[in-house]
Order: structure tokens, then sequence, then C-alpha cells
């Protein structure tokens, strides 16, 4: 393997290339200072194309490269700090090994940059779904948000009744479960025919039990254009989570965006399980927020849910807690400025601005729409 990544950094790093990288750099930052030209160059012209032959060439694999892919990276990580300290203890370690590591290092970065942005990354600087549904984003008021909590805690309600663990199980058949998330994507679109879903690539992820320690429910690999859900969360977030995925591969790079494109797509689902898992994911949200400002009315609406709502949060809350440990937060505050550092100014807290987006969309369609 030494000699392997010898060559290959050797005949990466020749003075051309590095000048192909700066430039490269330098310009995807200036383009994305621009997001009229993003959203229409860019995420409607450039990555749909890019989408497309990614699930083409990766989406019929049944497990994913993606995560394969992740794993190589972790073993030269490993293989790299096992070198360092084997040379730290032989005292072997000098002024030039430091140069060359400091240079790897920095040409490294800058090409993850680079093909992060160009694959995938610049849609973080769309104007993104509220421009294209002329949506007015503001903020809102409290009783903006008790009514959009409201509505929400009606319709949970209902489909909370409707729901059976017949129908939960049938999920456990994790195509059946990728079938339909594309099925409701393409219900969505007879009305919204910019969310049409093609090609589809989501799977299981490999690390799903890594990933309940690390905090991560599903992710999006830019590199393989692949969605990975986490398939050993509680069964009734799995059909919202593959949604919320989805919506990333259609080019929704922000977390509050995906998770109202997730919604629209997974509460038009004809399975109660879809939109029970919708509803009950933005519901919380709405909730959690109106606990912040009137927690006296969120207990009330806590008081009015259905049994079923209530025993789905107690074993969230469980779940979540039998994994906690203290490597968690660590990465929880690392992905957080990562999202920050993506135009995601809230870093974590930006899941909870689909709050925002729903307003929006109940105040120029009406609360029906919801």
């Amino acid at each position: 393997m030494q000699q392997f990544l010898t060559r290959l950094f050797n005949r990466l790093m020749k003075s051309r290339n590095w000048v192909l990288i700066i430039l490269a750099t330098i310009l995807i930052k200036w383009v994305s200072l621009y997001p009229g030209w993003v959203e229409h160059n860019y995420s409607r012209g450039i990555y749909p194309v890019i989408a497309r032959v990614q699930r083409f060439i990766f989406g019929w694999i049944p497990f994913s490269i993606g995560d394969l892919f992740y794993l190589f990276v972790l073993l030269i990580i490993f293989y790299k700090v096992f070198k360092f300290f084997r040379l730290l203890f032989r005292k072997q370690l000098n002024r030039q090994y430091f140069v060359k590591a400091l240079q790897q290092g920095i040409f490294i970065l800058l090409f993850l940059y680079v093909f992060f942005n160009l694959l995938w990354g610049l849609n973080y600087n769309r104007r993104g779904i509220a421009y294209q549904l002329g949506l007015a984003v503001k903020p809102y008021s409290v009783a903006d948000l008790d009514t959009l909590t409201n509505v929400l805690q009606v319709k949970l309600n209902t489909y909370a009744g409707l729901v059976t663990e017949a129908e939960r199980d049938s999920f456990d058949k994790k195509s059946r479960l990728f079938r339909t998330a594309v099925k409701s994507y393409n219900a969505l679109s007879q009305s919204i025919p910019f969310l049409q879903y093609k090609q589809r690539s989501i799977k299981p992820s490999l690390f799903s039990y890594i990933g309940n320690y690390l905090g991560f429910q599903g992710y999006y690999n830019p590199f393989t254009g692949e969605g990975q859900v986490n398939t050993t969360i509680p069964r009734f977030l799995e059909p919202y989570v593959t949604t919320h995925e989805m919506a990333h591969q259609l080019g929704y790079g922000k977390e509050n965006e995906a998770n109202f494109v997730g919604f629209l797509a997974c509460r038009t689902s004809g399975p109660p399980a879809f939109s029970y898992s919708a509803y009950y994911d933005v519901y919380n949200y709405a909730l959690g927020e109106l606990f912040l400002k009137d927690s006296t009315k969120a207990i009330q609406y806590f008081k009015n849910q259905h049994p079923q709502v209530t025993k789905d949060q107690e074993t969230f809350r469980r779940f979540y807690a039998r994994y906690r440990n203290p490597i968690e937060p660590i990465i929880m505050w690392g992905y957080g400025h990562f999202l920050k550092a993506n135009n995601q100014p809230e870093g974590k807290r930006s899941y909870n601005e689909v709050v925002l987006w729903l307003i929006a969309y109940y105040k120029k369609y009406g609360l029906a729409a919801l």
C-alpha cells in the first residue's frame, strides 16, 4: 500500500495539478457568491446530468459503493497515523517529513473541496425550493407556529389511527421501502414536475449500527450520488429519512430544504405509514419550536396527542438514550460547523428551520395544502 500511495501522491502533486486545483478552488468560491447563477446553470443545468449519471452507474448495485469508498479513506487515514507513530517511536521524523505531509494534506483538502462542490456541494448556494415555489420565507409569530402545530397534530393523530403494525412490518423489506419512496416522488411530480425522481440509488447504510453511536439517521454521498439510510432506527422514522436523502439527491443541499421537500413527497404517498412518518417528524420540529416560545401551549398539545404518537416519542427517546456516548457530541459539534461552513448559519438547528418553509407554504396555499 505504501508504494501505491506514494506513486499516487507523486502523480497528483505535480506543479500543473497544483495550479489547476487552486484555480478551480478560486472559481468555485467565486461562483458560489451568485445564487442566481448557481440555481439556473448548476442546480438546474449541470447537476441533474451529473446526478443521473451517478445513479445510473451505481444505483443498480445492491450495496453502497460510497460506504466502501469511505471505508477505504478511513483505512488510508489509519495507515498514515500508524506510520506516523512508528516513525515517531523510531525517532525517524524530520523536517522534510512534516513539509511533505503538510503539502499532501493541503492538496487532498483542496482536491476534495473541488470535487465535492463540482459533484453536488454547489447546491448549498442555490436559491432553492422557496424560490422555485414562490414562497415568502420570513420570521414567524407564535400565532403562526401555533396554527402550524395544530394542523400538523390533527393530521398526525389521524394517520396514527390508520397505520398498523403489519404495514410497518412490511417496510422491513427495504426494497419495498425504497420503491414506495420513489412512487411518492413520482406522485408529487404530478403537481410539482421539477421534483420528479428517476433512476433509484437509495440504499441501506453499511454503517447503520455505527451511525447510531454517531447520531446519524441517513446521509448522502456526493461522490457516488447514493443516498444511505440507517435501517436500524425506529421504523416509523425510516420513510421520512428516505425521502429526505432523496431530496439531497435532487439537489437540495440545505437540511431545512431537504426536510421540506422530503415532507412534501412522504405525505403524498399512499401507505398511511409514510404519511405518518412525515407528519411525525415535522410535528415534533414544530412542537419543539413552540415549546421554546410558549411552553404552556406546547404541553397542551402534548396532552392531546394520539396514544400511538406518545408511544413512538418514548420509543425514540429510549432508542437514542441506548446509544448515547461521549463521542457523539464531538461528532455533532463538527457536523454543525460543517453545516455553518456550507451556507447554513444555524448549524444543527438548520433541520428545525423546516417550520419556516411549512408556514410559508400554508400561507400561500392554505392550511388544507398541508
